[in-house]
């Protein structure tokens, strides 16, 4: 089936080069904060190419890429664990911050550290989204283990509870903005959780349309057509 989507992918390419559909499954953090400014630029390059956005967690992801329903899948978790069925690239590194309203003791200026983190509730993401494993990997490494007392999916849900007072969240930083998040205060926590690697994959065998390897260009400027399917020949790692 794979193979005969291909053809059919392969047929529409030689007579419509600028036309066709860009499906990306990706979570809610990258679709909300990553990958607006990369859209913008690539819708204005391909203004004929419909734009399929499927938000999800990183196991749906990978279950869309095996599928071939999907071009790219975008996520942190899960998918460069599946490196026998696709190509990962990085896309990019960050880092965990800690997110309170600008009263907060934390907001003292007083070094960070995690054992006055785990002194206040926790607000952050569930098992399995944006890096929560390190989050936790990060605390049972030095014996401390916090209240936490709401999961959420995204950090716009987090920044709410946070605000209403339930407690100190841990978000991944570039969720802040501080001209939109006033009132709240970020704090620079890449001293106290290990960097985060979001990853872009495509699954080995499935045929991408010219158009795909710009938005992948558009992600990484290193990532040019001839870098990219070596990697998918497993001519390179």
């Amino acid at each position: 089936m794979l193979d005969v989507e291909n053809l059919k992918r392969s047929a529409h390419q030689l007579t419509h080069e600028d036309q066709g559909s860009l499906a990306i499954a990706t979570t809610h953090t990258q679709a909300r904060y990553a990958l607006p400014p990369i859209i913008a630029q690539f819708k204005k390059a391909f203004p004929k190419v419909h734009l399929e956005l499927h938000q999800c967690g990183p196991e749906e992801i990978v279950s869309l890429l095996k599928a071939g329903k999907v071009d790219i899948g975008i996520a942190t978790e899960a998918l460069h664990e599946e490196s026998q069925l696709f190509a990962c690239f990085p896309f990019y590194h960050w880092y965990h911050g800690v997110i309170v309203p600008e009263q907060h003791p934390l907001n003292d200026g007083l070094p960070l550290t995690l054992e006055r983190i785990a002194e206040h509730p926790i607000v952050t993401y569930h098992d399995g989204f944006t890096g929560r494993a390190r989050i936790d990997t990060a605390f049972t490494s030095v014996g401390v283990y916090p209240d936490i007392v709401l999961t959420a999916l995204d950090a716009d849900v987090i920044k709410t509870y946070v605000e209403l007072g339930m407690g100190v969240g841990l978000i991944a930083s570039m969720a802040y903005y501080e001209a939109r998040d006033q009132g709240l205060k970020l704090l620079d926590a890449s001293a106290l959780f290990p960097r985060n690697t979001t990853y872009l994959a495509l699954r080995r065998g499935h045929f991408l349309r010219g158009y795909v390897y710009q938005f992948l260009k558009l992600c990484r400027d290193n990532l040019d057509e001839d870098t990219v399917q070596r990697v998918l020949a497993g001519r390179q790692d």
